[in-house]
This record gives C-alpha cells, sequence and structure tokens, in this order.
C-alpha cells in the first residue's frame, strides 16, 4: 500500500520542528494541513440572548485560547470593564500565558493547571468558593467537564461565547487523499456535509479521541488509526507507527 498524501484536519504548525515535518520526509509523503471546520465567534446580540452579564462574576473558566479571545472580544463589545481583581482558572500553562495578549500576568489571579487537564485546577476553585465563575465554552462544549464543576460545587455559569462550524470546500478545491486525519465529530460531520457521496474505499482514515472515532464509525467509516493509545499518545506517534508498518522510509526506497 502506498500513501502520497494525507489531509491532517488542523492548522498548519507555526513550528518548523512540528513531527508532522519529519513524518512527510521520513516517507516521502505530502502532508496537507486543511481544517474542516472553523471557530465563528458569536455576536455582543447573539451572547445577549443568553442574559449573562460578564461583570457579574469575579473568576473565568478557560479551556482553550479561543475562549480567551472571545471573552475579551465579547466583554468589549458589550462594552463591561474586566476588572483588576478579576480571577482566571486555565486548564494548561500555555492558556494561562496567553492572557498575557490582554492581561498583566499576576500570579495572584491567574491559575493553572500543569497537566492540562481541567480536573486538576478543580480543587483552587474549591478553595476560592466564594468566586462566581463565568465558564467560557463553545456551542458544542464538553458537558462532562459541567458534571466535574457541579459534583465539585463550583458556583459557576457556562456561557457559550463561540461556536463551530463546518468549513466548507470550494467547488474546484482538489479532494485527492490517501489518509484523512480527523481530531472531533464535528470534522466528521463537516466531510458529510461536503462530500455526502464519500466512500472510504481505500482511503485510510485516522481518528484522535473517542468521541471522534464513534463518530467515524457512526458514520459507516472505518479508523485504520484510532489515537491515543498506550503505544501512541499523539497523532504524530499513531501516524508514524501505521506509516512504518506499511511504508519503508524514503531514504530505503531510494537506495532500492
Amino acid at each position: 500500500m502506498i500513501i502520497n498524501k494525507i489531509l491532517v484536519s488542523q492548522p498548519k504548525p507555526e513550528s518548523e520542528k512540528s513531527p508532522y515535518f519529519e513524518i512527510a520526509e521520513k516517507y516521502g509523503v505530502d502532508i496537507v494541513f486543511r481544517p474542516f471546520i472553523k471557530v465563528e465567534g458569536l455576536s455582543a446580540k447573539e451572547f445577549r440572548t443568553q442574559k449573562i452579564n460578564i461583570a457579574d462574576f469575579t473568576a473565568i473558566i478557560f479551556t482553550a485560547k479561543t475562549a480567551v479571545d472571545n471573552f475579551f472580544r465579547l466583554a468589549e463589545e458589550t462594552r463591561v470593564s474586566i476588572p483588576d481583581t478579576q480571577k482566571y482558572f486555565c486548564s494548561s500553562e500555555s492558556i494561562a500565558n496567553y492572557l498575557q495578549k490582554y492581561i498583566i500576568y499576576r500570579k495572584r489571579k491567574i491559575f493553572a493547571s500543569k497537566t492540562g487537564r481541567l480536573a486538576d485546577i478543580v480543587p483552587s476553585m474549591v478553595k476560592h468558593k466564594n468566586e462566581r465563575y463565568l465558564f467560557a465554552v463553545s456551542d458544542v462544549y464538553n458537558g462532562k467537564d459541567s458534571k466535574l464543576l457541579t459534583d465539585s460545587k463550583v458556583n459557576f455559569t457556562p456561557a457559550v461565547m463561540y461556536r463551530t462550524v463546518s468549513n466548507d470546500f470550494a467547488p474546484d478545491e482538489p479532494f485527492d487523499y490517501d489518509m484523512l486525519v480527523f481530531f472531533s465529530p464535528q470534522g466528521i460531520q463537516s466531510l458529510l456535509k461536503n462530500f455526502p457521496d464519500f466512500k472510504q474505499d481505500t482511503v485510510k482514515i485516522a481518528t484522535f479521541g473517542a468521541a471522534t472515532t464513534k463518530a467515524a464509525e457512526d458514520a459507516g467509516l472505518t479508523p485504520d488509526i484510532a489515537a491515543p493509545s498506550p503505544e501512541a499518545p499523539s497523532m504524530t506517534q499513531a501516524l508514524d507507527n501505521f506509516l512504518a508498518r506499511e511504508m519503508p522510509p524514503a531514504a530505503e526506497s531510494e537506495q532500492e
């Protein structure tokens, strides 16, 4: 089996040291970065229909940089001044550092999980039990997060600030891939929206996360790669392992 062209449904990595580029060179494959979905921020008018006033909350929960961007955008559009006393609870340190785009970073008001898991910042929220938390989320946010916060007796209100929509393909845009790599159920839905007659046939499917794998199977697709796994905690590792089994590295092919 030969894999020549792979579509990775994510934005192109900013770093040239991304493992994807190493895989492309190692196996002589063309990796195209083309998201199947994109994020749109809610307008101030749409946000107001939720009857949520940002100024009523003393702490904000962020689980994505997109949430950070849209929170501060909506605060500005609804003319809410964010006080210096506002506290921020982030599911990762990278999100916490990203806050510097909008505020002066002070550790006494910014709390971050070192593991990238929301669950590991909840104990800090519980310690600040008198705060009124606003949870900035998308229209498809994980209900498990709400259950986690509710079970921990965190006084929070989820606020939808952005939505995930299909990133439609142009009529003349080529779709000649040997493998498709997905990271969310919405990506699978976008594939079917753009190509309602899509047949997997010899096209290989890679999925990341149990929900994405289930969405693919529910759509009648058969994932050839399902990550993460004990052998492959990342999609790039799973992809490398798969190609190593199915294809010789480019250098070996050239020698033959």
